[in-house]
């Protein structure tokens, strides 16, 4: 998927990675469980996504304060967290596009998992039409 690319996101800042990858926590886990075919996506992706910077225990212990952070605070809150440390389209839209990667990871996008990305790109100020052409373009049939 080209805009997920390494090179698009070299000069985000570490919030923003950070928000990239808790974007992609959030997919991952919305079912309330992160499957080995989803766990094995989202490594991947996270890693890939920072050329290999954040990986092995910084990977974890990231993944183990975005856990942390959704269970005090809910998922609602941390989609606008997420939200605010991306400011401009773009960023949200890759956002968007990660969350579309992972809830696809098992390939197949079901029912549920579509509804989930479409309340994310509410969440994220994405209007409906787009965040449905992105599944469409980016989600297993």
């Amino acid at each position: 998927m080209q805009n997920t690319d390494p090179a698009f996101v070299r000069d985000f800042n570490d919030e923003k990675i950070e928000a990239l990858i808790e974007m992609m926590f959030l997919a991952a886990t919305a079912d309330g469980e992160l499957g080995t075919a989803e766990r094995a996506e989202f490594v991947r992706s996270a890693e890939n996504l920072t050329s290999r910077l954040i990986a092995g225990p910084e990977l974890e212990a990231l993944l183990g304060r975005v856990k942390r952070l959704v269970d005090e605070s809910g998922r609602t809150a941390r989609l606008e967290a997420v939200k605010e440390r991306l400011p401009d389209p773009g960023s949200r839209k890759l956002a968007l596009a990660l969350a579309i990667q992972i809830t696809s990871a098992d390939g197949v996008m079901r029912t549920s998992e579509r509804e989930l990305i479409l309340d994310t790109a509410e969440a994220l100020g994405i209007e409906g039409a787009t965040a449905a052409d992105m599944v469409r373009d980016l989600a297993p049939g």
